[in-house]
């Protein structure tokens, strides 16, 4: 097994997805080299500061919410579906497919 001094991460911070990956490593090409290699794997991710937000999907959560404050707008569970349509703005439940 690797040495803990080797190692660049923490098992217990890894997500589910991450773990998965570590330990079939681990399974194919044994103990040291699957670490070594997760290390080297993780190391080259991008880190989780990528999720940049839409700007039209903020300014249109903020126009609703002043609709919620104002006059106490609530919205079902499953949420709507805002879509354009021809030259207006079309709002559907949203289907669980």
């Amino acid at each position: 097994m690797a040495k803990a001094s080797e190692a660049t991460y923490n098992e217990s911070e890894l997500s589910k997805g991450q773990l998965r990956k570590l330990n079939a490593l681990r399974k194919s090409i044994g103990p040291e080299i699957g670490e070594r290699a997760f290390a080297e794997w993780l190391v080259s991710q991008p880190s989780g500061d990528t999720n940049k937000s839409d700007p039209v999907a903020e300014r249109v959560a903020e126009h609703l919410w002043e609709l919620v404050e104002k006059e106490n707008l609530t919205f079902p569970r499953g949420g709507y579906v805002v879509r354009r349509g021809r030259g207006r703005v079309v709002v559907e439940p949203a289907r669980a497919d």
